[in-house]
């Protein structure tokens, strides 16, 4: 578990440097416009297919494993294609997959 966490990390902080490379423009346009709308979005899918096979239920584990393919092949196609916006789709799903999946803590 803990191996896991630490990759979900790395993977975590490289696609936020991602965004952050084509947010403030680091890189030419092309090397931006890759890292922010593709590579991204690979990142937090691999993220998201790690982190599928820990939910508690087999729904939540579906259902995860489902929005880590969306984003990761969301972001394979042409940015111009209208199909692409899976990947927002995935990201979202996986956010609130993994909100909803962490334990209660109330006493």
């Amino acid at each position: 578990m803990n191996n896991q966490q630490t990759t979900q990390g790395i993977l975590s902080i490289a696609a936020v440097l991602c965004l952050v490379a084509g947010w403030f423009n680091l890189f030419s346009p092309e090397i931006n416009i890759l890292l922010s709308r593709k590579v991204f979005y690979v990142l937090i899918g691999i993220s998201f297919f790690l982190q599928a096979p820990f939910m508690t239920t087999k729904n939540f584990m579906y259902a995860m494993y489902a929005a880590a393919g969306l984003c990761i092949i969301g972001a394979l196609f042409p940015l111009g294609w209208k199909i692409s916006g899976i990947k927002t789709i995935g990201l979202l799903g996986g956010i609130i997959l993994s909100f909803a999946n962490r334990p209660n803590y109330r006493q």
